[in-house]
């Protein structure tokens, strides 16, 4: 693997996630992304009450992140080594917090509405 190109990227995700979960959750991604993308348009404006309690669940979304990598890759935390896997973990754990995040976000706004 000399070359980091997105089609490499593409086949190492589907390699550790399987095919058909990979390509489930860049669906799942992309639905909650234009799900927020929707709120912030009808609304527009942020509402600042509901992005406090997005943001208090964000610690929440790195947890559940990190775990169910380690679960679906038959991993564990014994297997970290090296800066890169850490640097990959915390990555996820990233991605997990800003994900749950947006989600929380966008539920209450649909739930609750405007305002």
């Amino acid at each position: 693997m000399k070359d980091l190109t997105l089609s490499t990227l593409i086949a190492v995700f589907e390699e550790m996630f399987g095919r058909g979960l990979f390509w489930t959750m860049v669906a799942v991604a992309a639905l909650i992304t234009l799900l927020y993308f929707f709120v912030l348009i009808r609304d527009h404006r942020v509402s600042w009450r509901k992005f406090l309690w997005a943001q208090l669940s964000m610690p929440f979304g790195a947890v559940a992140a990190v775990l169910f990598v380690q679960k679906v890759t038959s991993s564990s935390f014994s297997n970290i080594g090296g800066p890169v896997d850490w640097i990959v973990l915390l990555g996820v754990a990233v991605l997990g917090a800003v994900g749950l995040a947006i989600l929380v976000y966008s539920v209450q706004s649909l739930v609750r509405g405007p305002g």
